[in-house]
């Protein structure tokens, strides 16, 4: 997968916290509690990225998630009724998300995890069903690996060698 370096520094991205985990490590004096928060951060017009934080107290946890989720921005193809180019499935690990193209006026139809992703993204009409494990790291991890690897009408007749109106023929 080819990633491109995306400048967040002009861009006006909010985000959410998707998940926080409280996890406890046994040692020697007792037990250790720290918390991981999964966010999503996005721009609302194509780019979005995830990120775990992970730290003793929450409020730091989810600043380290943000900050994880800016370097790990992605762009994403979008058509002209803020929906995705074409169907696709996304994996990472044991989840798949399929994405499927919508006509205007069908909103997000995504469960949780992909709703959030979907919603910071900028898509508009989209409809996805998850496959696999629902562990929703994962699933908000493949639904951006998906998102990514979409490509625009013209990239495709590019790589082909074809004229637009031959690829959408």
């Amino acid at each position: 997968m080819k990633r491109t370096i995306i400048d967040a520094s002009q861009m006006e991205l909010t985000d959410k916290v998707v998940t926080i985990k409280r996890v406890t490590k046994t040692v020697k004096g007792g037990r250790n509690m720290r918390f991981t928060a999964l966010v999503v951060v996005g721009d609302g017009n194509g780019h979005v990225g995830a990120g775990l934080g992970k730290a003793v107290e929450i409020p730091e946890a989810i600043r380290k998630g943000k900050e994880d989720a800016i370097k790990n921005l992605v762009n994403i193809a979008l058509d002209e009724n803020k929906s995705i180019t074409h169907d696709f499935t996304g994996k990472y690990g044991s989840s798949s998300v399929l994405l499927k193209r919508a006509p205007e006026g069908t909103g997000i139809i995504a469960g949780g995890p992909a709703r959030i992703v979907c919603e910071l993204a900028g898509i508009k009409n989209i409809r996805t069903k998850s496959l696999g494990s629902n562990n929703k790291q994962n699933v908000v991890l493949s639904t951006i690996a998906g998102l990514s690897q979409l490509k625009t009408p013209e990239q495709v007749a590019a790589n082909r060698g074809k004229s637009i109106d031959e690829i959408m023929a």
